[in-house]
């Protein structure tokens, strides 16, 4: 509680070290580090004011980086009685970054365990509270620097994973300090997911500002409480009443009965899904309808399929599905089945970023040509 009060409390920028005089005072803590995963996914950049005091942390092969892939408290004993406890920042299942405890005393730092845990996902919802009035958070997330696209795209995506007890969803984007144009969204309300998966037209700027008015006019739609087929409608509008059909999106567009499990669908251009069952992978198949923009009032039509507990859905841009290897070999659906195989051990949030590392494997270099989109959806239904 007293964490709670002092967080509440505290100016947007001075989290850390609220949570940091608490722990010192009421845990005995040693030291006390706010570390968040940068956007790429590959190391947890620490909290603090420029420059950098400490070094980041890998995420795939260091004791914070374990507590943040698996979602779990890990604890570390270190000489003289010191035990280094890492705990899960994460709101929602949106996995933000990780506090690191520093304490004396292991049976001390069993017995207080559970606590520290729930003060670092009180720490998650005043760092997502925080980021209206400051932008130490999102700095502190930086391992390079953005492009003015990428900052536009990052500013309007809704997380990078979330989880209710139907379902938990996990996506990246590549490259994460470079990407325009794709894009994801999604909202839930009590009975139902909304899903977008969206494949911009174009590079750098034009991209976003391509993306950011499609997005922008499909929520403004589901907000209005329009269905899937005439947010679809509306979006196109909007996008062609500025464009004139120079500029489209494609999207593939999902609503989700939370309680059946039955998902309507309008597929208007190249997100492609592909869905895990009972071991096997396929590809879901849709009536192609036209991209959004490409002509004046288009009508769209939804199409229906189910989902069952334990199916895993992966939606993949053609960033992705396009990709050349070195020998001119498509990546393909082929390979994309044999991805999905490989990671489906892994939980929801940690598949899409998977999946863009064997395709780094596959393209033969690190740096992609165009922008690759994995979105992840494991159902497990009521």
């Amino acid at each position: 509680m007293a964490a709670e009060r002092a967080l509440r409390t505290a100016a947007p920028h001075q989290l850390l070290d609220a949570v940091r005089r608490v722990l010192t005072d009421q845990y005995a803590a040693d030291s006390v580090e706010l570390f968040l995963a940068d956007y790429g996914l590959t190391v947890l950049q620490p909290v603090s004011v420029l420059p950098h005091t400490l070094q980041p942390v890998p995420v795939h092969s260091s004791p914070a980086g374990r507590a943040f892939g698996a979602q779990e408290p890990h604890v570390e004993n270190l000489a003289d009685d010191l035990v280094r406890a890492h705990l899960p920042v994460s709101v929602r299942g949106d996995r933000l970054g990780v506090l690191t405890v520093t304490l004396r005393g292991r049976e001390h730092a069993r017995g207080v365990l559970a606590e520290l845990a729930e003060i670092a996902e009180v720490l998650a919802h005043e760092v997502i509270v925080a980021e209206r009035d400051t932008d130490l958070y999102l700095q502190a997330r930086r391992r390079d620097r953005l492009t003015l696209a990428a900052e536009m795209q990052w500013q309007l995506l809704p997380g990078r994973s979330c989880a209710r007890p139907e379902y938990e969803l996990g996506a990246q984007l590549e490259p994460a300090y470079g990407i325009f144009g794709d894009n994801f969204d999604w909202s839930a309300s009590a009975d139902r997911l909304s899903l977008y998966v969206t494949n911009g037209m174009g590079e750098g700027i034009e991209a976003s500002l391509l993306t950011n008015l499609a997005i922008n006019a499909l929520r403004n739609a589901r907000r209005a409480g329009l269905g899937l087929a005439d947010q679809a409608a509306l979006g196109d509008q909007a996008v062609y009443a500025h464009y004139r059909g120079r500029c489209y999106l494609s999207v593939l567009m999902l609503d989700i009965d939370l309680a059946t499990g039955v998902v309507r669908a309008v597929d208007a251009g190249s997100p492609r899904l592909l869905r895990l069952r009972d071991g096997t992978v396929e590809r879901v198949a849709f009536d192609a309808q036209l991209p959004l923009g490409m002509f004046e009032e288009t009508d769209y039509v939804t199409q229906e399929f189910r989902v069952e507990p334990g199916d895993r859905l992966v939606f993949v841009s053609d960033g992705v599905y396009d990709v050349a290897s070195p020998g001119g070999e498509t990546y393909g659906d082929a390979a994309l089945a044999r991805a999905i195989q490989s990671t489906r051990l892994l939980p929801a949030a940690e598949v899409p970023r998977a999946i863009l590392r064997e395709l780094t494997g596959h393209r033969g270099r690190p740096d992609p040509d165009d922008d690759a989109l994995v979105v992840c959806l494991d159902w497990r239904g009521r």
